[in-house]
């Protein structure tokens, strides 16, 4: 069975794009490659022995995008990651975010539409809780004011979804991830920062490395048990996984509701000291890092109630907070050896 992948070469996109090849579905790759690179496809070629069909293609151009899915409109489904991510850059960029991330789900929904492709996966984000005033945070969980640009992209995202999904017969499911984290165990793909890392950990890697001299953690004096912001990090193949369950569970399941929500967390909060000193521990390594002004668009404390997803997908993490920390610092080391 095909499956179409946007933002395939992306980091969650690329470690999916490996599990689904391993479990039997042929993937057709969309990126437009404005931050991410193709040695991914490299890396998946090696992994699986299969190298995905690639389409370089930006989705907010409709009619490049329809003339690429045209060619396979069979696909059982859409998995859509093709987004930009980073909090501070959308506090500063605002209509960027605005104008990629929406503009981009629409054509991927007329997509769907016009080639009656009957399954979707959509990235959603666990930055749509806001500063949730409960913890941890459910599927029915109130949606808070959204912190940050790209976060209120998500939530619009969700609500035109939902929307759509009342006047078309596709089915939807929405995967609000909490912090993907790590690489894949064998190395041979990971998150490729553009420039300077906005992501935590590629963050902790570039310093541990040298990349970096110094990183900051922002601010030391929420209401935390260690004054840092608590984040739930979750292995990027448990991220990777739970798509295909979810892809497997809209083919097998042709009556559930039009749009399902699932959390994907493990389900513990860590801070961000917490974080630091499991890397040290795994890696080795002395990390350099000072205590700075807290960032616009940071929320304070989120984690997961993951059980609806153990329920109903048969999703379970299978990667700890070390493991992750570990993966992660291989594959820095890997990218030296690179030159990525």
């Amino acid at each position: 069975m095909k499956v179409i992948v946007t933002g395939g070469t992306g980091y969650i996109g690329s470690h999916t794009i490996v599990d689904l090849i391993q479990h039997g579905f042929e993937v057709i790759c969309l990126d437009n490659l404005s931050r991410s690179n193709l040695y991914a496809l490299e890396g998946i070629e090696k992994i699986t022995g299969i190298k995905p069909i690639f389409y370089q293609v930006d989705l907010c151009d409709k009619k490049a995008t329809f003339e690429i899915i045209a060619q396979h409109k069979e696909a059982v489904g859409i998995i859509h990651f093709a987004a930009l991510k980073s909090v501070p850059e959308s506090v500063e960029q605002p209509l960027l975010y605005y104008n990629n991330n929406i503009d981009s789900l629409l054509t991927v929904l007329a997509a769907i539409q016009a080639f009656n492709i009957p399954n979707h996966v959509f990235s959603s984000s666990c930055s749509v809780y806001g500063n949730a005033e409960e913890l941890p945070v459910t599927e029915n969980t109130p949606l808070q004011t959204a912190e940050s640009p790209y976060a209120h992209t998500k939530q619009i995202g969700e609500d035109i979804i939902a929307n759509f999904s009342k006047a078309d017969a596709s089915q939807h499911i929405l995967l609000r991830y909490f912090n993907p984290v790590g690489a894949h165990p064998s190395a041979l793909i990971g998150e490729i920062p553009i420039d300077k890392p906005n992501n935590l950990v590629p963050y902790i890697t570039q310093t541990a490395i040298g990349k970096l001299s110094q990183m900051t953690v922002f601010g030391d004096d929420y209401d935390t048990r260690d004054g840092s912001c608590i984040r739930d990090y979750i292995h990027v193949c448990d991220i990777a996984h739970a798509h295909t369950l979810a892809l497997q569970y809209l083919l097998k399941n042709k009556k559930i509701t039009p749009v399902e929500v699932f959390n994907l967390g493990t389900g513990n909060g860590v801070s961000v000291l917490e974080i630091i000193h499991a890397f040290e521990k795994v890696s080795h390594q002395k990390l350099n890092y000072k205590i700075g002004a807290k960032r616009p668009g940071d929320v304070v404390a989120v984690y997961a109630d993951n059980s609806k997803a153990t329920a109903q997908l048969g999703w379970e993490c299978q990667y700890s907070l070390e493991d992750a920390m570990l993966s992660a610092w291989n594959w820095e080391l890997k990218m030296k050896e690179l030159k990525l």
